[in-house]
This record gives structure tokens, sequence and C-alpha cells, in this order.
């Protein structure tokens, strides 16, 4: 009975392993002077948090798109007799640092916009974190 229990407790770390691995990862604000938001008044800086969330969630569902990743030319023979051909290898990029450097941009002005709103004691800023918080 122990081994089944100590098999379960692995497989059940196990699972949890990968899940955490599983993550979108951490992109590290960029930093941007809350300074830049300093003439706005506690609406505003409500509204311009909420139209970079907007950005935020629209730029981490960004796919990465097609690349090519080459163009083959060739002579091929088969029944119909000789017979020229063209391929290309097309296939979905993992390249995500246009996108990884967009999504540090905001939320590093994010960031910027919460200090600025608790510089100023605006409501909607009270128990919203930034990085490292």
């Amino acid at each position: 009975m122990k081994t089944l229990t100590a098999a379960t407790l692995l497989a059940t770390a196990g699972i949890f392993g990968l899940t955490g691995c599983a993550s979108t990862g951490n992109i590290a604000p960029q930093y941007v002077a809350p300074s830049a938001y300093q003439g706005y008044d506690c609406q505003a800086l409500s509204q311009e948090y909420m139209r970079v969330n907007r950005y935020v969630d629209g730029t981490r569902k960004q796919q990465s798109s097609l690349s090519a990743s080459g163009v083959g030319v060739g002579v091929s023979a088969g029944r119909w007799g000789i017979s020229p051909n063209i391929s290309f290898g097309v296939g979905k990029s993992n390249d995500n640092k246009a996108r990884d450097a967009k999504l540090s941009r905001l939320y590093g002005e994010r960031d910027a916009i919460i200090q600025s709103a608790r510089i100023q004691r605006c409501s909607f800023a009270n128990g919203v974190k930034i990085y490292g918080e």
C-alpha cells in the first residue's frame, strides 16, 4: 500500500511540475517614468489604465505569424514524364520577441499609471500591484 501512495504522490508532483512549466513565462516591464502621467487626473488615469489593459489582453492573445523557412526547386520523374516542382517550407514561427517587447512596454506603462495614481491617491489604484510587489 505504501508503494501505491508513494507512486500517487510522485505522479501528482510530476503533474504539478509540468503545469508550472507550461506557464507563459515572466516578462519584466520596461521602465516608464510615472512623471509621464503627472498631468492626468484620477479619471484620466483610470481610463488610461483600462486602455492599456485592453492592449495587454489583445497582445497576449496574438499568435505567432507564419514564416517561410525555405524554397525548393527541383525536377521529378514519374509515370507522366519529367516535370519541374517547387516546394515551399511554411510553418508557424515560435519567435515571439516582438510580442514580448510590446508586452514589456505595456507592462511598464501600466506600472507607471498605477504609481502616478498612488501619488494622487486615486481610489482605483488601491490593491493593484505593480511588478515586484
